[in-house]
């Protein structure tokens, strides 16, 4: 696994996170996901670890590392439960246009908010109040909401109002119809710049997540190949499952690597259109295949829910449309390789 280049900091911060996923996170998977939530000792440990703030400016109560530190805990996180480490953190991807604006004070103490893309202007905008609807947010109950449209972004803390809905996947998050009635607009980013960066930063986030996902995916696979015995001998001696777990392998790193280095420029202060696009765009697809592969490779028990490829293959769905679908992705890559050139 890559390593090169982590600080003695990054590497302390990334066995702490991998720890608490694998400890503390994995044994509750299914009771997480049954409560749709996760419970409030966990919640209370994960605050008093620091790793929810990791990313945060100092002076807003976190431990200013950056982004990069920041993609190093989700990608941990996401090989227990992509719902849970978003469940995790309250604040989640509105950190990154707040912080863009320096108004990250107005999301603290814990208040849940969420992201929605309104690049389609489903939400009506009449003097200081929006109205408007959106079929899915990923959590059941929010306090502020952020409208990230193509060019600004809107944050409203009232006249918000969900309906909760059984999700497919991410049960851990929650998942809700949004509605907003008059809501008041609390803050508004006319900065499209600073959009953009956010956009690029938020993309970054889901890729690390299904980095996750896709690591996940592979050693799961991988252990049950060496357990699972057909003919005479562990299936991961024959050579079919072998091709499908070398290729699972050579996904998840492949993809980790991309995300690691949109994340390493973003840190540094980049837009890193391009990087965070690639990244997002190939550990999507990284993603969803290794999460068929491994139903593929556990036969009829990768559709069991006592086993886990069946939670792969539901959550990477889900977080392919966090910020952008693959071909949105394909698009804007496409466009920064034909401003280079």
């Amino acid at each position: 696994m890559f390593a090169i280049g982590l600080s003695e900091e990054e590497r302390l911060i990334q066995q702490i996170a991998r720890r608490f996923a694998s400890e503390r996170l994995g044994p509750r998977l299914r009771e997480h996901e049954r409560s749709r939530a996760i419970f409030p000792a966990l919640l209370q440990e994960f605050s008093t670890l620091g790793l929810a703030s990791v990313d945060r400016p100092v002076a807003d109560g976190g431990q200013g590392l950056g982004a990069f530190c920041k993609v190093l805990v989700l990608e941990e996180l996401a090989v227990a439960d992509a719902g849970a480490a978003l469940a995790l953190d309250p604040s989640g991807l509105a950190v990154y246009p707040l912080m863009e604006a320096g108004a990250l004070a107005l999301v603290g103490d814990g208040r849940r908010c969420c992201v929605v893309d309104d690049t389609a202007e489903r939400f009506r905008v009449a003097g200081e109040r929006v109205s408007g609807d959106f079929p899915w947010i990923a959590a059941d109950e929010v306090d502020a909401v952020l409208i990230l449209g193509s060019r600004r972004a809107l944050l409203v803390d009232d006249g918000i109002e969900t309906t909760p809905v059984r999700p497919c996947g991410l049960e851990v998050a929650g998942a809700s119809e949004l509605r907003l009635r008059d809501a008041a607009i609390a803050l508004r980013i006319e900065d499209a710049g600073g959009v953009a960066r956010a956009r690029a930063r938020i993309r970054v986030h889901v890729a690390a997540l299904l980095v996750g996902v896709a690591r996940a995916a592979c050693a799961y696979a991988t252990r049950y190949a060496t357990e699972r015995s057909a003919f005479g001998k562990p299936i991961a001696h024959h050579q079919a499952v072998q091709l499908m777990l070398a290729k699972m392998a050579t996904r998840a790193e492949a993809a980790r690597l991309l995300v690691l280095q949109a994340a390493e420029r973003k840190a540094a202060g980049d837009r890193a259109d391009l990087e965070a696009g690639m990244a997002k765009y190939f550990a999507t697809e990284a993603a969803q295949e290794n999460a068929l592969d491994a139903m593929r490779i556990h036969g009829g028990y990768g559709y069991s829910p006592e086993f886990r490829p069946e939670r792969y293959y539901r959550d990477a769905p889900l977080l392919l449309i966090g910020e952008g679908s693959n071909e949105i992705q394909q698009l804007v890559i496409a466009r920064r390789l034909l401003e280079r050139s």
